[in-house]
């Protein structure tokens, strides 16, 4: 699917190209934002605002990595943009409005995982921001270090060791709610 998307975009056919990407990766990014954001809500608006983005950049994409990559890296930037700005609405840091999220996850009609998937999202939210991206590209979606180093510019060392230290700060949480 992904070659079939990059053909569409090299022969200047936006439209079909962008259905493609809608159909395919929309349940991906829909959950890579929720794992960031936690509330359904707010995953759907940033989910259209990383659609948006998408449809008017389609024309920008060079095919100097995969679209995947690129994808992700507007969803990326999307959600973290979206959760600073809600953030400095709260007068609050980024850290502390990720764990105010994990909190409300209780509340959420939205949210059907049992009581240890409540607990690890806790876990993750807990984390610093890197860590926690790095952490939910490589456990949940499945990205290699290499993808994921291509997304948030940062070298494959460095997302071993966040990821390392991610899951040590994780296993340290949820043997201390035990």
């Amino acid at each position: 699917m992904e070659l079939e998307i990059e053909q569409y975009i090299t022969s200047k056919k936006f439209e079909p190209a962008f259905k493609l990407i809608v159909s395919d990766y929309h349940q991906r990014i829909y959950w890579q934002i929720r794992r960031m954001v936690l509330i359904h809500e707010d995953a759907d608006d940033v989910t259209q605002n990383v659609f948006i983005k998408i449809y008017q950049n389609l024309e920008t994409f060079k095919n100097e990595s995969k679209i995947s990559t690129w994808i992700f890296r507007i969803t990326y930037n999307e959600t973290v943009n979206f959760m600073n700005k809600r953030a400095k609405e709260n007068s609050i840091s980024f850290d502390d409005y990720s764990k105010n999220m994990a909190d409300a996850l209780d509340s959420d009609e939205y949210y059907s995982g049992d009581e240890i998937n409540l607990k690890l999202q806790k876990a993750i939210a807990k984390l610093p921001e890197k860590q926690r991206v790095v952490f939910i590209m490589k456990y949940y979606d499945e990205l290699k270090y290499e993808q994921i180093s291509e997304v948030l510019g940062t070298s494959v060392g460095a997302l071993k060791a966040s990821y390392h230290h991610a899951v040590s700060k994780i296993k340290e949480f949820l043997e201390t709610e035990d």
